[in-house]
This record gives C-alpha cells, structure tokens and sequence, in this order.
C-alpha cells in the first residue's frame, strides 16, 4: 500500500473513511408482515437522495418483496447517510495508527477467519482491490466472497473513523481546559487572596473599633445579604438601624 505524499497526518483533518474512495457501510435488516430483508452494501454518500427511492423500487421489485419494504428500505438508508453526514466537516485525528483488521465470515459455503494490519494513515488503501487479491491468493471463486470482505474491511474502518472524531473532540476540549487552567488559576489564586486579606483587615478593624466603644456586634448580620437593614445591639439597651 503507498503512503500519503504529505509528510505528516498527525494533525486533525477533517472527518472522511480512511480509504481512497468515501464509500460507506450500509446494512438493512428488515421485517415487513412476517417478511425478512438483509442486505450489506456501500453507498457513495453524495450520491443524490434520488438514487435511494430508485434503489429501493429497484430491490422491491427484483426481490419480489410487499409493498411496505419500499419506504422502510428508503428509511433505513438515508438514516444510516445522515449519520455519517453528521459527522462531515468535524476534525478527524488520525496520528500513527496500524490498527487490527478481523474477519471473521461465513458466506455461502466459504468460511473466511483471518486477521491483518491495516494503516489508517494509508488514504491511497482499497478494501475492494485487497479482497479481490485475498480472493485470489485463497483460490476462492464464489463472486458473493470478495464484496464481503471488502465490506466487512469498510465496516470496521467506518467505527474507527467514528472514534477519531471523538479523539479530536477530547484532545480539543482538553487543551482547551489546560490553557484556560494556565491562564486563570494564577490571577484567580492572586485576586482571591487580595480579597481575602482586605477582608479579613476590615474584620480586624470592626473588631477593634467595637472593642474600643464596648460595643457587641453581629458580624454575621452585616455581611449578610437577605436585609437591607442591620441592627446593633449596645450594652446601654439602646438599638440603631442602619440602612446598607
């Protein structure tokens, strides 16, 4: 498999399958009126939402299925197409990744278990062109095996590439917390203390002035908050209000 011309993909790039062509997994697995339908195929995502309806009329008919499988086929398809959509334009981090393929299928008379590794940083790789040589090499000629794994490949690309989003999200929101913490924490501790000693002098004071008059007064009540009016008691029973 050829490497990327560009030097480096450690840095985020926006959200895409990892493989030369887009194409993403689709899997329909519906029941209409005792009535099964499954099927496992790709999809190109900017096809236009025409080629649904025409794919489902085409399926519905070839396959001699009941009318209600037309809109679920229709449903099914362009949810799995938002999703992936939704996903568009977000930051993709990728970094030096070989990551594990399995396969693990049944197709037919063939049984396929094999495991390989699979560069993620390879935008050149085809799962189609690897099955077809797989194929080859394992002398298998059942026409239904190769699309198989190249979907099973595209399938497991498609999570992991889902994953990588949410990698770029945290890594983001995590520097984001170390600089506002690098920023803030210092001039926050040096306001809080700053407030704190003003505090605790005006105390001192109060204390000192009311030491000096005699005069016994509720601290508790005047930094309070829930009365616009604080009252002092004085030793000669006598009370004053004052407005804060």
């Amino acid at each position: 498999m050829k490497s990327p011309a560009s030097a480096s993909w450690k840095a985020p790039l926006k959200f895409r399958m990892p493989t030369a062509e887009n194409l993403i997994p689709i899997r329909l697995d519906i029941e209409v009126d005792g009535q099964s339908y499954k099927d496992a195929f790709t999809w190109n995502p900017y096809d236009p939402d025409s080629e649904v309806v025409m794919f489902a009329k085409r399926t519905v008919k070839d396959l001699k299925l009941s009318p209600g499988f037309l809109p679920q086929i229709v449903q099914s398809i362009q949810s799995q197409l938002a999703t992936f959509r939704s996903y568009e334009g977000q930051d993709m981090y990728v970094g030096d990744k070989i990551i594990p393929i399995k396969l693990d299928l049944q197709v037919n008379h063939t049984v396929i278990r094999d495991r390989f590794l699979w560069d993620l940083n390879n935008f050149d790789s085809d799962p189609e062109e690897f099955a077809r040589t797989l194929c080859k090499d394992l002398g298998i000629e059942d026409p239904e095996v190769e699309p198989a794994i190249a979907f099973a490949i595209r399938e497991q690309l498609y999570e992991i590439a889902i994953q990588n989003v949410t990698t770029a999200r945290e890594n983001r929101i995590s520097k984001k917390g170390r600089r506002a913490a690098e920023h803030f924490t210092p001039r926050f501790l040096c306001c809080f203390l700053l407030i704190w000693s003003e505090i605790g002098g005006i105390f001192f004071l109060i204390r000192m002035v009311c030491k000096a008059s005699g005069a016994a007064l509720d601290l508790m009540k005047l930094f309070s908050f829930g009365s616009s009016v604080v009252r002092s008691g004085f030793r000669g029973g006598d009370v004053c209000k004052k407005g804060l």
